[in-house]
């Protein structure tokens, strides 16, 4: 198991995204225009008109039209993320997964990022899995 405890604190950015923004790339823009190097997602609620999806068996992509509701939004923002999502439908059927893209605001979202202010998040390749995987350091000013 790969870990750094690193004694940080935490600050805050809440943020308001309007119909028709697609959450990640605007989250991921917001991490890379501000410089945040261990940004995270404290909370999320809202709607959204689709979202594509990867499913558990990592290699099913699919696109789901809306409109949902985010039941849960979660993952890491810094150095492309990686964001997971579970959402309901109108029935409040459920369904969820790695977050690909594609996922348009319907009515709002109001997203609260986190920042571990001592930390530094990077994606490296891991032989075990073959993905980039988190690798967490303490940061160096």
């Amino acid at each position: 198991m790969a870990h750094a405890p690193v004694s940080s604190s935490l600050v805050c950015y809440p943020l308001r995204l309007g119909p028709g923004e697609e959450i990640k790339g605007t989250l991921i823009k917001f991490v890379e225009d501000n410089k945040l190097k261990a940004a995270f997602l404290l909370s999320a609620v809202g709607s959204v008109t689709k979202a594509t999806l990867r499913m558990a068996d990592s290699s099913t992509i699919s696109t789901f039209q809306g409109p949902f509701e985010i039941v849960s939004l979660v993952g890491t923002l810094s150095h492309g993320g990686h964001l997971h999502v579970a959402l309901s439908d109108a029935e409040g059927k459920m369904l969820g997964g790695h977050v690909i893209g594609d996922m348009e605001v319907y009515t709002t979202a109001e997203v609260v990022i986190g920042e571990c202010s001592e930390a530094v998040f990077r994606r490296e390749p891991d032989s075990q899995t073959g993905y980039d995987e988190l690798v967490v350091t303490r940061k160096t000013n």
